[in-house]
């Protein structure tokens, strides 16, 4: 669950702080306030993709921290830093971490919906995928993905050894020539980017020398140094503690002031100890990046793609050079690999056509709920088992989901027959569906009320409530029947303030509700019987504010 949000310096983005309630958490706001943003901030500490653009103008990085609150680990703090250079670090615990394991150790405990996935539930390729998470196959799928990489890679490596000769040797000799150019450098994993931030520390050695100098002997060296003169204070303060207790948390903070300066400035020695200043040091830094540049823009564009060439290089080499009684057993190894893989995959054939009868008649009555009451919903497979030319990692077969809105209408492609507003309602009710979910899972939906008004709306809304019962639920909306079965209701403001956009994150407590259901209902005229309107709305729904606290925040 998501317990804190706190940005600073992202796109326009000042500084917000946001706690978060379990249960469901409406967002609202003029359109432009800022709602988006905070979506792509989450989506960041997901190990989302970081680009240098989404540092706000004139900072030097832009900072993202998350606190989760999961069942297994307690609480869990991730921290995501963009620097304005493009350079990204992630954290977890304060331990460095890839943002691949963000996705990995956070990732499963958030899941985001927004325009992407509206994209992705027209995309056929995704239909198998969502069918094996509702029927709860992935493990399944999973093992028939491996079996059918293993087949891939006997087949490749068949391929290598039944080739001509002469083609071989062709091939052969081009492989020795990349390695050698590859080798003869031998570059190491992310050198490029340590070499870059040593040449630039190298290129200004006489300045950075003389500023840890400075800043040394003015913390430890000279008679009035900062250490010394605190040194004094502290005595002072110890005296002054003696006589009236209020000074004595002073005291204490003193010591580990002290500690940290004392770190600082041994930091500072060490580091200006470091520096090589010698003349050719930073020749020798320039021609090897130049080197490295070299490789890269052969075999890169990235070092790390350079490093992962020279090893499939290397694997090439070694299948190149197996004997043909290599060859034999690897045909054996192919056959016992392929009947490994057809009996999975018929397993998981025979459970999914299982489970897709369920999943069509549990999402209809799902979609009747959401008010499109009399829809018919199937999921088709390819006629026939795929032939083995056309086995891959999703199985032995192809699906597609097929919808009908209306009675009397033929079941035709979900992508091609259902509006934006059937899209946001069939997209809510598939992840009711999904698999399994911990009790702390946090739900963001981001445009679920697209293109739907009116009833549809309060049937959406009243669902996110439900689905608020069993999970933190977080949604972005500008409908009022939505917002008002929200547990807890935050309003995003913007303004500009000295040529600087500013904004404001408010909690807000049952009254203001009534104000911002009132101006979501009726734009800037804001009437009496609007505000009637709305208390009536938020009321019948049976939703007052958790509280009044109310949180502001610069952006």
């Amino acid at each position: 669950m998501l317990q804190h949000l706190c940005i600073r310096n992202l796109a326009v983005i000042e500084a917000i702080d946001i706690d978060f309630e379990s249960g469901f958490n409406v967002l609202s706001g003029e359109t432009g306030a800022g709602k988006s943003i905070l979506v792509e901030a989450i989506g960041l500490l997901l190990g989302g993709r970081a680009t240098q653009d989404l540092v706000r103008t004139g900072e030097s990085q832009a900072t993202l921290e998350a606190v989760f609150k999961n069942a297994n680990q307690g609480k869990v703090t991730v921290r995501r830093e963009i620097t304005a250079g493009g350079r990204s670090r992630a954290f977890v615990d304060g331990k460095a971490v890839t943002a691949a394991t963000l996705r990995e150790e956070v990732g499963q405990h958030v899941e985001l919906y927004g325009q992407h996935e509206h994209h992705a539930l027209c995309d056929p390729l995704n239909h198998l995928l969502m069918l094996d998470d509702y029927a709860q196959l992935n493990k399944l799928s999973g093992q028939v993905r491996d079996y059918w990489s293993n087949i891939k890679a006997i087949r490749d490596r068949l391929k290598r050894i039944q080739m001509g000769d002469r083609e071989k040797k062709a091939r052969l000799e081009l492989i020795n020539f990349q390695l050698k150019e590859i080798e003869s450098v031998s570059p190491l994993s992310n050198e490029d980017k340590d070499l870059a931030s040593k040449r630039q520390i190298l290129a200004s050695a006489e300045r950075v020398l003389s500023l840890c100098h400075e800043s040394h002997n003015a913390l430890y060296d000279n008679d009035t140094s900062v250490l010394a003169s605190l040194s004094s204070i502290w005595k002072n303060v110890e005296e002054l503690s003696e006589l009236d207790p209020r000074f004595s948390p002073y005291l204490i903070a003193g010591d580990e002031i002290k500690s940290q300066l004392e770190d600082l400035s041994d930091f500072l020695r060490d580091y200006a100890g470091q520096i090589d200043t010698s003349p050719g040091q930073l020749q020798l830094v320039e021609e090897r990046l130049s080197s490295i540049d070299r490789l890269k823009g052969k075999y890169g564009p990235t070092l790390e793609e350079v490093i992962e060439l020279c090893s499939e290089l290397k694997r090439e080499k070694l299948l190149l050079t197996e004997t043909q009684e290599g060859s034999e057993v690897l045909e054996k190894n192919l056959k016992e690999a392929s009947s490994n893989y057809l009996a999975k995959a018929k397993e998981l054939s025979k459970l999914r056509k299982s489970g897709a009868k369920h999943f069509s008649l549990e999402l209809s009555k799902l979609l009747a709920e959401l008010a499109i009451k009399q829809a018919r919903f199937e999921v088709r497979f390819t006629s026939e088992e795929l032939s083995e030319d056309r086995w891959g990692e999703r199985g032995l077969e192809n699906a597609e989901f097929f919808f009908s809105p209306n009675p009397g209408e033929d079941l035709r492609p979900l992508a091609r027959i259902a509006s934006g507003g059937e899209l946001s309602r069939i997209l809510l009710a598939l992840k009711s569906l999904s698999g399994e979910r911990p009790s702390d899972t946090t739900l963001i939906f981001d445009e679920v009320d697209t293109g739907i008004g009116g009833r549809v709306a309060d049937v959406v809304g009243s669902h996110l409530a439900i689905l608020g019962s069993k999970f933190q639920v977080l949604c972005i909306t500008h409908l009022p029947q939505i917002a008002a079965h929200g547990s807890s209701h935050f309003r995003i403001d913007k303004n500009v303030q000295k040529g600087r956009t500013l904004t404001s994150v408010t909690r807000l407590d049952t009254d203001q509700r009534v104000e911002e259901i009132a101006r979501m209902m009726g734009g800037s005229l804001v009437t009496k019987e609007i505000i009637a309107s709305a208390k009536v709305l938020l009321t019948s729904r049976g939703r007052g504010a958790k509280g009044e606290k109310r949180t502001n925040a610069k952006v």
